[in-house]
């Protein structure tokens, strides 16, 4: 089965995110998605990537994936591993059909027939204009909906009615959950401190949580790495009352050594890594003993080929494994048939505003959800396809390299 084109589609009205697909000469497409950078992305998957994979047959993932690896942009989460990954991604939902299994039979077969959640506390315009993660591009202001009305404001919800917006998820079954009021701390602009008076005004979504549900709802700290390792170490202090599931990201992840600090300085536990890629970044990571637990981003990493490394990477340093998502459906579906399939995988991150907010505007059938457990379809591949007319609507961008 020979790759025939590969064509990019960027929906107008949510624009830090790209669907690529993979087409061959015997009608089978494979779906693979990124997030952030879409045009460069775009411009990386047309110019550069594509000419590397038309004739090409599309048995042999890691064959491919390693031939479309640039030279440079090859470490980190930069646009040509971004598209490296959309591509790995669209090979993988492609060799499923091929079988006629889901990926996770693929990777081995389903440890577990469906994953816990935890939800990450966002609205459904959250970072979904440009790729800066700052309060300015956090989407607030939009208004909210319960979720018959397909519409969730969380970020605004847990900086406001926090025990409210946990007893909603705790009634769905969804007993974790992650907040970050920190990124509003007058501090959070240069990370050099967090003042007595910001920190206790951020400590408050938590102390309501606890206050109001007790240990019944799991806590998770996002710290977007903003800080340096004093003030890291000054929040992750006054965290450590409430019991945080984790605190994420307390300083930039690519200064592993400098996340020991951290780490030896409170009783928390630390993760973080999805800002990483590449299988070197990785163990680094895992080998630096900072972190409990490895977060990756199957779609900015290096893809399901990179992704399924990194988890045994991480088992191989008895550590559990955490698999990003807050960006695109595609995404969500790829994350969980590795966590279904990876043995050291205890939860997987959803973020409800998007999933009941426009997943289901853009794709036809979104990892099924049910009572705070998520699962695939059974479909072949990744279980999900574009949904019908996207490239007819308004404003959308598609381009197509190819026959």
């Amino acid at each position: 089965m020979i790759i025939t084109a590969l064509e990019t589609i960027r929906p107008a009205e949510k624009p830090s995110v790209i669907w690529v697909q993979v087409h061959t000469d015997e009608g089978v497409s494979g779906l693979g998605e990124s997030w952030f950078g879409a045009a460069a992305i775009e411009a990386d998957v047309h110019d550069r990537i594509a000419p590397l994979l038309l004739g090409e047959d599309v048995a042999g993932i890691e064959r491919l994936t390693r031939k479309i690896t640039p030279y440079t942009g090859f470490y980190g989460t930069g646009a040509e591993m971004r598209g490296v990954s959309a591509v790995d991604v669209a090979l993988w939902d492609i060799a499923g059909k091929i079988a006629g299994l889901p990926i996770c039979q693929l990777l081995g077969g389903p440890y577990r027939p469906a994953i816990k959640v935890y939800n990450t506390c966002a609205g459904p315009d959250y970072v979904s204009k440009t790729s800066d993660v700052r309060p300015g591009n956090f989407g607030l202001g939009g208004g909210g909906e319960d979720l018959k009305g397909q519409r969730v404001e969380d970020l605004d919800g847990f900086m406001n009615r926090p025990e409210e917006v946990a007893a909603e998820l705790l009634e769905m079954g969804i007993s974790s959950m992650k907040i970050w009021p920190f990124d509003f701390a007058e501090g959070a602009g240069d990370g050099s401190d967090i003042s007595t008076a910001d920190l206790k005004t951020a400590m408050e979504p938590f102390e309501r949580i606890r206050q109001a549900h007790g240990d019944a709802m799991a806590i998770k700290a996002e710290l977007h790495g903003l800080w340096t390792v004093p003030a890291a170490i000054k929040i992750a202090s006054a965290l450590e009352d409430i019991e945080p599931g984790w605190i994420e990201d307390p300083i930039w992840m690519d200064r592993i050594e400098d996340l020991a600090d951290v780490a030896s300085a409170t009783a928390a536990p630390i993760a973080g890594g999805e800002t990483l890629g590449g299988l070197g970044q990785i163990r680094s990571l895992v080998a630096g003993g900072g972190v409990s637990v490895p977060i990756i981003d199957v779609t900015w990493g290096g893809g399901i080929t990179f992704a399924k490394k990194a988890g045994a990477l991480a088992e191989a340093h008895a550590l559990p494994i955490a698999f990003h998502d807050c960006s695109g459906p595609v995404t969500l579906a790829a994350s969980t048939h590795l966590a279904l399939a990876c043995p050291n995988v205890a939860e997987q991150e959803i973020t409800r505003a998007f999933y009941y907010g426009w997943y289901h505007d853009y794709v036809d059938e979104p990892a099924p959800l049910e009572n705070g457990m998520i699962s695939v379809s059974g479909r072949p591949g990744l279980g999900l396809e574009l949904a019908e007319g996207l490239r007819e609507r308004d404003g959308a961008m598609v381009r197509r390299t190819g026959a």
